[in-house]
């Protein structure tokens, strides 16, 4: 079984009056989550803890899918809690999160992640993130637009794509890896990779063997690095494989014994072994074999050379040899007919299977997807989807008072385009919230306070949270 030993800690920052960061260590199910909040009042606190508990009531049995689902639910419970509680409306969360699992052939660790709180593995002194973060600089990195320089500067780089309490439903990332005794992963929040480099997040991790001490520094460093942000981190160690390094270090050395007794053949031995056709083994005598003759009668050998103008004492060809009547093509018909069998027939009815319940998904999909857009200059709900699909074309349901001069620039881009979304309930719960951006903006279209409000991403259909600590994501 995998043992593992772990450490953790968390800070404010130095320029945060509220920590909105959560953590749990639940070391009886070798279950370790970190989450980061965000939303307005004590949103974000209030759902980074409803993160972890959750995650830690409903992980369920020991499985990638079990852990995936309970971030599903946690992402559930903030949606609902965040709808009923107006001082809680707009509040997400990242969440990450990793755990010990059984795997075809030994333990594995389970990691899951949603936003841009990151889960790293330090293998062999090589620091490995193992998450993607779900950002909008990500996304504009990961297409080439952006250099990780610019990345690492670029004025919207807290404008999440995903994120736990935002719509009804999420999709959560995540996979396995084998462990080795000596892994350390590293769960947390972005106030530590904003201020500390991986660089000097890999020194720490090699140079500290004590988890908890590990976690103590990089909080340290990142405060030292600006602490402009909550700080987060977990750090859990493989200190018992089960075997596995040990096993796999016997095995190389197994096989190089292999290879060194193999190479000890004796000469006589190879030779006499590959005249047979096999293969010689250390230590086998291999008696010689003959070589095999085959005697040609002499009257069929030409005394000499054959000269130009001689004849030769073999047999002249017959003259009938691929004469008119041999027809070589004659089975070439009945080769193409035996192609039609049953294979091919079974292939074209999985083809026209699949090719109908594709356009079956598409049709049901257009019929039951609403988008946010615009009919003239005021936003609309409308049933379908952007554009129409097939033969399908999007119904009006209904036209708001909310105005294209009320909104910021990324959500009119967002909007011209059409914002999908999975439900009418899902599209009424975003015309509150165009409502509630379009009132804390002036007239002019920009912010009336500092304080920002959630905004989307410029992808088409992509929904965004942007978090209520940063103060330039107003405007794209």
């Amino acid at each position: 079984m995998t043992t593992l030993r772990a450490g953790s800690a968390t800070d404010v920052g130095r320029i945060r009056s509220l920590n909105e960061d959560s953590k749990r260590l639940v070391t009886e199910a070798n279950l370790f989550v970190v989450a980061d909040g965000m939303g307005g009042h004590q949103g974000g606190e209030v759902a980074s803890a409803l993160a972890v508990e959750t995650v830690e009531e409903r992980a369920g049995e020991a499985s990638l899918e079990s852990l995936k689902q309970a971030v599903r639910i946690a992402n559930r419970a903030i949606f609902e809690k965040a709808g009923s509680d107006p001082d809680l409306h707009g509040m997400g969360t990242t969440t990450c999160a990793i755990r010990v699992v059984p795997g075809p052939d030994g333990d594995e660790i389970a990691w899951v992640n949603v936003g841009d709180s990151r889960i790293y593995l330090l293998r062999d002194d090589r620091l490995i993130q193992l998450s993607r973060d779900h950002s909008l600089v990500e996304d504009l990195l990961r297409d080439g637009q952006l250099t990780a320089e610019e990345a690492a500067v670029h004025p919207q780089r807290n404008i999440l794509t995903r994120a736990l309490g935002i719509d009804i439903d999420v999709e959560v990332d995540g996979g396995t890896v084998i462990p080795f005794t000596g892994d350390r992963f590293l769960l947390c929040s972005d106030g530590l990779f904003n201020e500390v480099s991986e660089d000097g997040i890999t020194s720490v991790l090699r140079r500290l063997a004590d988890p908890a001490e590990a976690a103590d520094e990089l909080v340290r460093q990142a405060n030292d690095g600006g602490g402009r942000d909550n700080i987060t981190v977990v750090v859990v160690e493989v200190v018992d494989d089960d075997g596995r390094s040990a096993a796999a270090s016997a095995a190389l050395a197994a096989t190089a014994g292999g290879v060194d007794s193999a190479a000890e053949a004796t000469t006589t031995g190879a030779a006499g072994a590959a005249a047979a056709g096999g293969r010689p083994v250390a230590g086998q005598t291999v008696e010689p074999v003959e070589p095999r003759t085959e005697k040609i009668p002499a009257e069929a050998v030409p005394a000499g050379p054959v000269f130009a103008g001689q004849r030769s004492s073999l047999p002249e060809p017959d003259d009938d040899y691929a004469s008119e009547r041999d027809d070589l093509y004659g089975g070439l018909d009945r080769e193409r007919s035996r192609r039609f069998t049953w294979r091919v027939l079974v292939f074209v009815a999985a083809v026209l299977t699949v090719i109908v319940v594709v356009v079956g998904a598409v049709i049901w999909s257009a019929r039951n997807t609403y988008y946010v857009g615009f009919k003239g200059d005021r936003v609309a709900v409308y049933k379908g989807k952007p554009g129409g699909v097939l033969f399908i074309d999007p119904k009006l349901q209904q036209t708001t008072d909310i105005a294209r001069a009320e909104l910021p620039q990324n959500l009119r881009s967002v909007l011209d385009s059409g914002k999908e979304l999975s439900s009418e309930s899902a599209a009424t719960r975003y015309l509150v919230y165009l409502r509630t951006v379009a009132k804390d903006l002036g007239p002019d279209g920009s912010p009336n306070t500092t304080t920002t409000t959630p905004g989307t991403t410029t992808a088409p259909g992509a929904t965004t949270t942007t978090r209520a600590k940063t103060t330039t994501t107003a405007t794209p």
